[in-house]
């Protein structure tokens, strides 16, 4: 047999090691100990963990990269970002939009992040973000996977053509019908808003991903609504509710009655831990209230739980640097998820779980799959998250896209080792409970 590249001794999520990927016409061909095979390229894992590749499934990258234009963000609230965006559309330009954009893909990239979906406001007539974001996607489409939501960020009634502009991005080519209805004027045009929204995707045949109630207000319960059109209109598996930070507030009795609604309803649930926890609670003195939805009780019902990033350096959030394993680690801190089976639910909360949400085909590590995948300097998934461990080398259909360099340090102190391997400190005992 000969194949493009052969990947030798590696380590999978599951547990499984000693394992060769072998990869031909960038799909994988064989996973398995010992594949016998001349290769074009033969990368050694040397047991290192290797993953398909990072997956953010809620981003916005018409904003990305935009920090300090035209000014800061200085009460770091969410109402004053959404203030700080409408100061900053109307001086969008399309080549500036696509510049950022490219260049947080660019950034994307390097950490092996190969699939994003991203929401796109449509508010601005001119949809200029829309337009500069569909040629972006065409100018990635080879190395990242890139679904793009058309959001109507001041409101779908609030906001005067919304209704007019999301009908016409959507024709445009956008993926994804979106929508904010905690963010209209009242509780009943948010539940409006979704009624009509999700009847433009069933007609249309599109997915649904809904900023669903991200508000400290317990009272704010559109993710009921958004269940209830999800399965009216036969929409199961096609429909995410993102954020849901109401949740964290709301009282236990009514959450046992709204998450086997989800259930139900087959609604997938997007955390944002960095945002969430950055922006909920900023009424509270102290007690403070941690702003991440329930998400183990959601995992523990069965709802498809994933994380997305959200923000990088935009009106929002002044941080982040495309690291998924950055937005595991916050989640499984705030989440308090720390059994050695919830940690490694997290690794899957950033790659299998926001696949299945976009939909990805041939995404995984088996025959037959694309040949997409991440070496990362760890052992396993929790050793991953726990040192957000370095991309050693990205894979797209079965050719090397970006590489880096193990992690290390030299000393120089007596008596000592000489270098310091951070993956090397993890204790081998244990195993998953």
């Amino acid at each position: 047999m000969s194949v493009d590249l052969l990947l030798r001794n590696a380590t999978l999520p599951d547990g499984r090691t000693g394992i060769d990927i072998a990869c031909e016409g960038g799909k994988i061909v064989g996973v398995e100990r010992g594949i016998e095979a001349e290769a074009g390229q033969v990368i050694d894992a040397d047991g290192r963990l290797v993953a398909p590749p990072f997956v953010d499934v809620h981003f916005h990258m018409d904003a990305t990269l935009s920090l300090g234009l035209p000014r800061m963000n200085q009460s770091g609230t969410l109402l004053e970002g959404i203030a700080l965006w409408g100061e900053l559309k109307p001086l969008l330009t399309h080549e500036a939009v696509i510049e950022r954009a490219l260049r947080y893909c660019d950034l994307a990239v390097s950490q092996g992040l190969l699939a994003i979906r991203s929401h796109v406001d449509i508010c601005d007539d001119r949809l200029l973000a829309v337009e500069a974001l569909l040629d972006v996607r065409e100018k990635v489409k080879d190395y990242i996977d890139l679904q793009l939501v058309a959001f109507p960020q001041d409101g779908y009634f609030r906001s005067p053509n919304a209704a007019a502009n999301l009908e016409r991005a959507l024709d445009m080519g956008i993926d994804v019908v979106g929508g904010i209805p905690h963010f209209e004027r009242t509780m009943a045009d948010g539940a409006a808003s979704l009624k009509i929204l999700c009847e433009i995707a069933a007609a249309r045949g599109l997915l649904v991903d809904i900023h669903c109630d991200e508000t400290d207000d317990p009272l704010s319960r559109h993710i009921e609504a958004l269940s209830y059109e999800t399965q009216r209109l036969g929409l199961q598996g096609r429909v995410a509710g993102s954020h849901l930070t109401s949740m964290h507030s709301m009282d236990n009795y009514y959450v046992s009655k709204l998450i086997p609604l989800m259930v139900e309803a087959g609604v997938h649930a997007i955390a944002n831990p960095l945002i969430n926890i950055t922006l909920q609670g900023r009424h509270d003195t102290y007690p403070k209230r941690r702003g991440q939805t329930r998400v183990p009780e959601l995992r523990a019902a069965g709802v498809n739980v994933a994380f997305g990033h959200d923000c990088v350096m935009d009106p929002w959030y002044s941080l982040g640097s495309g690291d998924m394993l950055e937005v595991a680690h916050m989640a499984l801190h705030v989440g308090q998820m720390t059994s050695r089976a919830a940690m490694t639910w997290c690794f899957e909360a950033v790659t299998t779980n926001p696949a299945r949400i976009m939909g990805l085909e041939g995404y995984g590590l088996e025959p037959g799959c694309n040949a997409d995948f991440v070496v990362l300097q760890a052992a396993d998934p929790i050793e991953a998250i726990r040192l957000k461990a370095a991309r050693l080398f990205v894979i797209r259909r079965g050719q090397v896209i970006a590489e880096g360099v193990p992690r290390v340090s030299a000393l120089n102190l007596p008596g000592r080792p000489g270098l310091v391997d951070p993956a090397a400190y993890a204790p081998k005992a244990g195993g998953v409970s």
